[in-house]
């Protein structure tokens, strides 16, 4: 598998080295987390040769008898050294019972610089606060963003023809070592499986496996529609399942939690306040759209629109949908005191639709910048101070 550099996920973990905290990396199975962490203990052992670096790798069967808790931290104690910085990496660190209790007291020593990872089933953001009682950050990988996928495929230059190839992919990387589109889409649709029938069944104990899997194919098909779980259970229970808003409800926090959906609430622009009603919905990677639905009800610019919503929040971006009066804005972006107002089209080559996506940018009354995203394949331009950016283009731009 050809493996390339992840310099922004890297600089953050370099920039937690030696903090007190517990560092969590978390993610969608099959996002890099695990290569993330192999490649940071490289560069640790380069810049420090001095360090004690202590690795545990739980689907290494040389680390079969650790999987308790008591042996774990045993074994890490064991290996302790005195007067040298210690490096305690621990990877699938679910695979041993009652993980949470050996992390908790090595943290509790101060002795050591603990970094893990694993299934998003037991990682889950909403769990880290109860499983680890002492300080923790999250490092959150995504899947390869089209730049990633540009480097990863550095042999080919024809930029549209990888953005193409990329929103049908997806950037779940180990799809990328099967040469048919057959093996391909089996590999994307075991990833989904797995999380959905494995890792969220066994987790929360669910029965009622049907409803959970309509569920996610309903907000696949509807990505960037502002729904509610009142509105979905009405039309899975009309068309597909019999259910209720409250286990609809449930089932999208447990589909967020595990990272497969992302929800984006509403920002009144006027207002300059937050709305509680209604969400959009964006998967977490169009691979698994395409390998799951595959050309079912296509929208291209539904598509750009999810692609652009993760990257917004890749560069660390909180991503709102914006209500302006009756009008609405794809996306407001907000970064410190920074704020982007942000249309997404599949094609601006219409007039009416060339309009029709910057009225409501040019009803904005205040000074941030305003900009269009769409497959135009021309050089950036301005209108009427919009930026029209080639999505490409804008993809590839540095943060």
């Amino acid at each position: 598998m050809n493996l390339i550099d992840r310099p922004e996920y890297m600089q953050r973990l370099l920039d937690l080295t030696g903090t007190p905290d517990i560092k969590i990396i978390t993610g969608i199975r099959r996002c890099g987390k695990s290569e993330l962490m192999k490649a940071y203990i490289r560069r640790i052992a380069e810049a420090q040769p001095e360090a004690n670096i202590i690795f545990v790798d739980f689907f290494d069967l040389k680390y079969e008898a650790l999987k308790e808790y008591h042996a774990l931290y045993d074994y890490i104690e064991s290996h302790y050294v005195s007067g040298k910085p210690n490096f305690v990496f621990v990877d699938e660190v679910q695979l041993c019972d009652k993980f949470e209790l050996a992390v908790n007291s090595l943290h509790r020593s101060r002795k050591y610089d603990l970094y893990l990872t694993g299934s998003n089933a037991f990682l889950l953001s909403s769990d880290l606060a109860t499983l680890f009682t002492g300080r923790y950050v999250e490092i959150h990988v995504f899947p390869f963003s089209f730049a990633e996928y540009c480097r990863y495929y550095a042999d080919e230059t024809d930029t549209a023809k990888l953005f193409d190839e990329y929103e049908i992919k997806g950037g779940l990387a180990g799809s990328y070592e099967y040469r048919t589109e057959l093996d391909r889409v089996h590999y994307l649709r075991d990833v989904y499986d797995t999380i959905i029938n494995r890792d969220l069944v066994a987790k929360y104990k669910l029965s009622d496996t049907a409803t959970l899997e309509h569920l996610a194919e309903f907000m696949m098909d509807n990505i960037s529609n502002l729904t509610s779980p009142n509105n979905i259970a009405e039309t899975l229970s009309a068309d597909v399942v019999a259910t209720n808003h409250k286990t609809v409800g449930n089932y999208i926090r447990y589909l967020c939690d595990a990272f497969v959906f992302y929800g984006v609430r509403r920002y009144d622009i006027r207002g300059k306040k937050y709305l509680k009603t209604s969400v959009k919905y964006y998967l977490s990677d169009t691979g698994i759209r395409f390998a799951r639905l595959g050309r079912r009800n296509l929208d291209y610019g539904r598509m750009y629109e999810n692609i652009v919503c993760i990257e917004l929040m890749r560069r660390g971006y909180e991503v709102y949908v914006g209500k302006l009066y009756q009008k609405e804005v794809d996306f407001v972006a907000l970064r410190g005191d920074e704020k982007i107002y942000i249309q997404v089209s599949d094609d601006l080559s219409r007039r009416e639709t060339f309009e029709r996506e910057c009225d409501p940018l040019l009803r904005i009354k205040d000074a941030y910048p305003k900009m269009i995203l769409a497959n135009t394949k021309h050089e950036t331009y301005d209108y009427e101070g919009i930026k029209i950016h080639n999505l490409a283009n804008w993809l590839l731009q540095r943060n």
